[in-house]
């Protein structure tokens, strides 16, 4: 068995700096332009170009690029760089077409995606200009997601993983520094954060290119969609995509019902989708991205019978990480919202409806993990038809329970039909997994999974008792936002080790091995 801690920690390292700038980066959002019109506007538009980048980059490009790139690693470094060379520039082509094409067809798109917001004088056509300012990220974000993949083919996590924080940077300086300009010239200055998203784009591709030729890469001038390592990469890459474009295709039908709903709530979701992603990143997605290459190394090693407890592995340590933060994040919801986006023109009744929607969308936090591991071992087979296939059932589950919810919960029937359709994914991939690796102790790891639950939800309300108790000794003295800032810190402090000693009580020893598997060097 393969030991993914270091990785792992390297990634999660890089991932946790770039999470708590992506939070600063939503705390300033939400400062300066709150939850309503142009914000609303400004989600939509960036929706847009998100959806091909989910297709172009990020997963896709991960799960076609990393196990074809291991094989040619295998051969020689010249074949591995020739093979990235001709993916490199085969996205630059392609992604810088559709790119371009996409600034065209911007006010179109936003009548299409964004039609519920006509009812609103200018929403829809501010919704198309912002969606022109912000498709050059396209192109930009491919690009580090191909950089991104190389390096973890190559055993580096930290810098990928760190990159996004150039991002986030950007994302922030840049509409802090064109806010007073635009407002002065009488344009609205919701324009300056879609530049930040388009030069941040920029900076997370540029970011790597120093580290990707101190692993060896040495471009090559070379483009060949004949080459036959590039058809193997496309093999993997369309059914991924196809997969990926029903789930996207989902994101953007949820849009079109969700600018029918109250204003603000795109924006609230968008703004609890923020904090989700803090565990989600640091701890899903790191063991996610570092057991593909692991996992496709044991098979071009030769090594298949080390996929299925590598996996346990990889699945119980995600747990073990994502299960009490989700928990602890869940029951301190409303004092963690309020602490990040409460003030400017975010309001008290913004924190309360973005509360209610992060403790949904924290549920289904573990299911999303696991299913970004598992996912990997057929990616990693080559096998990109049964994620594929799981992805559209929980796409369908998805749509219809959002139709059939939204007018009973509102806003709040979007991040349970997602918490509930990583579920349905997951299990279907779970049924199809023993083809792939044989029996699979999955009895054990759901007993070791609902063990970890009780010890968090414990953990959690703990926490949530501490902060309840300290709001009203500390607020006289320091002020709201310093007692909750405190109550959050107490809370948390007593939460943790609260959910320790119960799980160590109820059996859950592995927990020792993780943490000190995460803390040595």
């Amino acid at each position: 068995m393969a030991d993914i801690a270091k990785g792992v920690r390297s990634f999660t390292i890089g991932t946790a700096i770039s999470r708590v700038m992506g939070l600063v980066r939503e705390a300033v959002q939400s400062h300066l332009f709150g939850a309503g019109f142009a914000m609303d506007a400004f989600n939509a538009a960036f929706r847009i170009p998100n959806f091909l980048r989910d297709l172009f980059a990020e997963n896709a490009l991960s799960a076609a690029f990393v196990p074809v790139l291991t094989s040619e690693k295998a051969k020689s470094k010249d074949a591995q760089n020739l093979f990235a060379s001709n993916i490199f520039n085969a996205l630059f082509l392609v992604v810088g077409a559709v790119s371009i094409l996409g600034i065209f067809l911007s006010p179109w798109l936003a009548r299409f995606i964004a039609f519920g917001f006509k009812a609103v004088p200018g929403k829809v056509e501010l919704t198309g200009s912002l969606t022109a300012v912000i498709f050059p990220f396209l192109l930009f974000i491919a690009l580090g997601a191909w950089a991104m993949s190389y390096l973890n083919t190559e055993g580096a996590f930290f810098v990928p993983s760190l990159a996004p924080s150039f991002f986030n940077v950007f994302s922030i300086l840049t509409p802090i520094a064109l806010f007073a300009y635009f407002t002065s010239r009488g344009t609205n200055p919701i324009y300056g954060l879609a530049l930040g998203v388009t030069i941040g784009g920029l900076m997370q591709f540029a970011a790597q290119v120093p580290r990707l030729f101190q692993k060896g890469f040495h471009y090559k001038f070379y483009l060949n969609f004949r080459n036959p390592e590039f058809l193997r990469a496309m093999a993997l890459f369309v059914p991924v995509v196809i997969g990926l474009s029903g789930e996207r295709i989902n994101v953007l039908v949820n849009t079109m019902l969700i600018t029918r709903l109250q204003e603000g709530s795109i924006s609230w979701l968008n703004y609890a989708f923020r904090i989700m992603h803090l565990p989600l990143g640091m701890f899903g997605i790191a063991v996610g991205t570092v057991a593909l290459p692991t996992f496709a190394r044991m098979i071009a090693d030769g090594a298949r019978e080390k996929i299925a407890p590598t996996l346990n592995d990889s699945l119980k340590m995600v747990l073990f990480l994502t299960i009490p933060t989700s928990a602890l994040i869940a029951f301190l919801a409303s004092p963690i919202t309020s602490l990040i986006y409460e003030h400017g023109r975010f309001k008290a009744a913004d924190t309360a409806a973005t509360a209610s929607i992060l403790v949904l969308y924290m549920m289904g936090v573990p299911f999303v993990s696991i299913l970004r591991n598992v996912a990997g071992v057929f990616y990693a087979h080559k096998d990109a038809r049964s994620p594929m296939l799981a992805s559209f059932a929980s796409v369908a589950v998805n749509l219809a329970l959002n139709l059939s919810l939204m007018n009973v919960l509102g806003y709040r029937a979007f991040p349970l039909s997602v918490s509930i359709a990583a579920v349905v994914n997951i299990t279907i991939l779970f049924f199809r997994l023993p083809r792939k690796i044989g029996a699979f102790p999955l009895g054990g790891l759901a007993v070791y999974a609902l063990r970890l639950a009780v010890a968090s939800a414990a953990g959690g309300a703990a926490a949530y008792g501490i902060f309840q108790a300290a709001l009203p000794i500390f607020r006289p003295a320091i002020g709201i936002y310093a007692a909750k800032l405190a109550g959050v810190a107490f809370g948390s402090a007593v939460g943790l080790p609260v959910f320790y000693g119960i799980a160590l009580i109820l059996g859950v020893g592995e927990i020792r091995s993780y943490v000190q598997r995460f803390i040595k060097r």
